[in-house]
């Protein structure tokens, strides 16, 4: 793989547009050699900073791992889809619990009632050379508000569900494990590489919400909301 040796960039403090979009940086193995982010003229500094010491990349997240090795472990923990009504009876009939992995903004804007919230993916919120650096890839592209896979995700999940719970993993349009014409391997989701690091762990009763929050909303199925403090 080719290293990443600089980027320059115009960077605005004061602008930091949501976005949900994700970069992947190739680098040689696994160290980021160097970045830097050139200000603009019109601000005070106008110089370019430059990382020069190497950052070495963490283990390699859910989200990397191909997905044709994530969908086999899904098939083969027998993770199935639920639609969104099998869903609802569900969790009234039988003690489901849908865990809502979307970011806790989209959650309080609407959920099923009863639904746990625990976030899939976060804003960027550490300050290390890796982390500057990966900032700095994402305002090469104009995304102030960089993602990245959540690091406490199943820390959080472990200390609200056991392992033995049944749990219907959610985000927001959902993605599938069947194959269609376009699609032979399906496609993955946040829900499914959710539901991926859970079986990985040993959840034993995972399931995927087929068509996501976007379909259970639209089937005019119960949604509630929460205030903004």
């Amino acid at each position: 793989m080719a290293s990443l040796t600089s980027i320059a960039t115009p960077y605005h403090s004061s602008s930091y547009p949501s976005s949900s979009q994700a970069l992947r940086v190739k680098v040689t193995g696994n160290t980021l050699f160097s970045a830097g982010v050139r200000f603009p003229a019109s601000s005070s500094s106008s110089s370019l900073l430059t990382i020069r010491s190497a950052a070495t990349k963490p283990d390699k997240p859910a989200a990397e791992v191909d997905w044709r090795q994530k969908r086999e472990l899904l098939l083969e923990k027998r993770v199935r889809g639920v639609d969104v009504k099998e869903a609802l009876r569900l969790q009234k009939e039988n003690n489901f619990v849908i865990l809502d992995v979307r970011p806790e903004a989209e959650y309080k804007e609407g959920h099923p009632p009863g639904a746990i919230n625990v976030e899939m993916y976060r804003l960027i919120r550490e300050w290390t050379a890796w982390d500057i650096a990966r900032r700095l890839g994402f305002a090469f592209f104009g995304i102030f508000s960089g993602t990245e896979e959540n690091p406490e995700f199943l820390q959080s999940v472990e200390a609200k569900l056991d392992k033995e719970a049944k749990i219907i993993v959610a985000c927001s349009s959902a993605g599938t494990m069947k194959p269609t014409q376009n699609l032979p391997e399906g496609q993955q989701s946040r829900s499914l590489i959710a539901a991926y690091v859970l079986v990985l762990n040993g959840y034993k009763n995972v399931f995927h919400l087929e068509g996501g929050i976007y379909t259970w909303s639209k089937e005019g199925l119960p949604i509630e909301s929460e205030e903004e403090d």
